[in-house]
């Protein structure tokens, strides 16, 4: 019989940071609170939740990676909003907050979660910050439990 892993939905003791971007604040925002939300219904503790805003979703690896460092966080939530203009630059923002979010968490070992949502209209945004789409802060939230009760499973020495 293969054995299987799988992180439970129940926050416990674990440490989170959350950094947002304050570019696109109207749905920034409410990613925020959905995520701050869905920490405290799986049983965060609050008051051990921190927060930090950056510019904009480009600068969110940096920041993320930086609280992952100091070693008192186990996962990192990143929330942003890029929506598609008429220039490149939606591509350069997307890729670059996508893939320097990635190379923090390997580079930290620290879960670091995407939570930026990326559309080609602020409508299509406002849906996943909490009206049809549901909210993609609460989802980040979600993944970041999950992922910290998996990784404390694979770290932790086999009963046997």
């Amino acid at each position: 019989m293969p054995t299987y892993l799988e992180g439970s939905l129940v926050a416990g003791d674990a440490r989170f940071a959350i950094v947002v971007s304050r570019f696109n604040e109207l749905i920034t925002e409410p990613l925020l609170n959905g995520a701050l939300d869905t920490l405290k219904r799986h049983g965060a503790d609050l008051d051990q939740v921190t927060v930090a805003w950056c510019p904009g979703a480009y600068e969110l690896p940096l920041v993320a990676k930086r609280l992952a460092a100091t070693g008192q966080y186990d996962a990192v939530i990143c929330l942003g909003a890029v929506i598609r203009g008429a220039t490149y630059h939606f591509e350069l923002v997307a890729g670059g907050a996508g893939s320097g979010i990635t190379s923090a968490a390997l580079d930290t070992g620290v879960p670091i979660i995407f939570g930026v949502i990326t559309t080609d209209t602020i409508e299509q945004a406002l849906e996943r910050a909490g009206t049809k789409a549901g909210n993609k802060g609460s989802d980040a939230a979600l993944a970041a439990i999950e992922t910290v009760n998996l990784l404390r499973q694979i770290d932790a020495p086999s009963a046997g």
